[in-house]
């Protein structure tokens, strides 16, 4: 029997590594999250803004999308705060994308360490999904 602890993402989870992230990738993940928000059409990964890695057979992405080339006044609008949220992505071996969680806004301190599906190992190798400014 399951207990809470197992259904949450393990704190350190041996094998994870960050990864390259191609377009076709980028174009998966962004598939994903417009299924569930259909409302934001043209959008795509913001540059520098996208992270991707395993850890064992389960692959995760992060990102932040920004509006691209079409988007509507209501895109524009939604994506001034959902867009400036980080996105939380995982894919089991052989299965689609699915969106598991959004950080908040303003963006939580915890960086992705604090967002429980994503492997704390993960989170480090990620670098806490900071970018330098």
């Amino acid at each position: 029997m399951a207990t809470t602890a197992t259904r949450q993402a393990p704190a350190s989870v041996p094998g994870c590594r960050n990864l390259a992230a191609g377009g076709e990738l980028k174009a998966a993940v962004t598939r994903a999250y417009q299924r569930g928000f259909p409302r934001f059409a043209h959008i795509a990964p913001a540059p520098g803004r996208f992270f991707y890695g395993q850890c064992g057979t389960v692959r995760y992405a992060a990102a932040q999308f920004q509006p691209t080339q079409g988007a509507t006044e209501g895109e524009l609008v939604g994506l001034q705060d959902e867009g400036s949220a980080m996105k939380y992505f995982r894919a089991s071996s052989g299965s689609d994308w699915s969106y598991v969680a959004t950080d908040g806004f303003p963006a939580s301190e915890g960086g992705c360490r604090a967002i429980p599906q994503i492997p704390r190992a993960l989170a480090t190798a990620w670098r806490n999904c900071r970018v330098a400014r």
